[in-house]
């Protein structure tokens, strides 16, 4: 639907109206690019860039509040260092880590999962619509881990739970239930499991959004469930139970 010169104006005064909100870049790497700080101001007209090259710098105040912190990972030891000063600081900004293009060095989810800090990973090499997309998310305090490496991840704990636990066991109709799920239903709903949206899932399997949402159908067909969130809970319980969810 087209909008009129009237109503772009009305919706450009309710974005400017937005409350001024910073984004703070910690790296000296020029890990962000110019163009996406560019596409960042133009999507998030209320939203101001600071860049800064050293922590003691970042431990300041801005002309408006932080609401969220990217971390070069070359500058994540030293950032959690000073996580307390940081966090008395900006109170309100959610910190994620800039995942590297070449993702050499990449820090484990498991030693992100333990920082007093780093709450989500912003990884670069996604399609700039996805990667703004990740940005709202963040800006409303919402949390990212990217996909990949989060199912790997989860089999990694799962194959190790099952080699403590032995043949540890969960009900039987909840287990027969998952195990109805294709290998593509089970890796979609690791996905919503941990809170991604389905645009997000779309791009990362190579899907279209509407092929995820018959996915979900089915799956909560098959389990049982009355909703994507119930279907997630129960992947969860049985994610922590040990039972293996993925066919690896």
């Amino acid at each position: 639907m087209l909008l009129d010169g009237n109503a772009y104006d009305a919706a450009g005064a309710r974005r400017r109206l937005e409350p001024q909100r910073v984004i703070l870049l910690l790296t000296n790497s020029g890990s962000v690019s110019e163009r996406l700080i560019d596409a960042i101001e133009r999507e998030f007209p209320w939203i101001r860039i600071e860049q800064v090259e050293h922590v003691a710098a970042a431990c300041m105040t801005f002309s408006h509040p932080v609401a969220l912190i990217l971390v070069d990972i070359a500058l994540m030891k030293e950032a959690e260092a000073s996580s307390a000063e940081l966090l008395r600081m900006h109170p309100h900004a959610l910190t994620a880590l800039i995942e590297p293009y070449d993702k050499v060095d990449v820090t484990p989810l498991s030693e992100i999962a333990g920082s007093p800090l780093v709450r989500s990973v912003l990884p670069m090499d996604l399609r700039l619509d996805v990667w703004l997309s990740v940005i709202r998310l963040m800006l409303c305090g919402g949390e990212y881990f990217p996909p990949r490496p989060l199912i790997k991840t989860m089999l990694r704990e799962q194959n190790a739970l099952l080699a403590h636990n032995g043949a540890a066991q969960v009900p039987a109709a909840r287990t027969s239930n998952m195990a109805e799920l294709t290998a593509r239903e089970s890796q979609i709903l690791g996905m919503v499991s941990h809170g991604l949206q389905n645009k997000v899932i779309a791009v990362e399997c190579g899907l279209s959004e509407h092929t995820v949402k018959i996915h979900l159908h089915h799956i909560i067909r098959k389990l049982g469930v009355h909703n994507r969130t119930e279907a997630a809970a129960r992947f969860r319980g049985l994610q922590d139970s040990g039972q293996p969810m993925i066919e690896g």
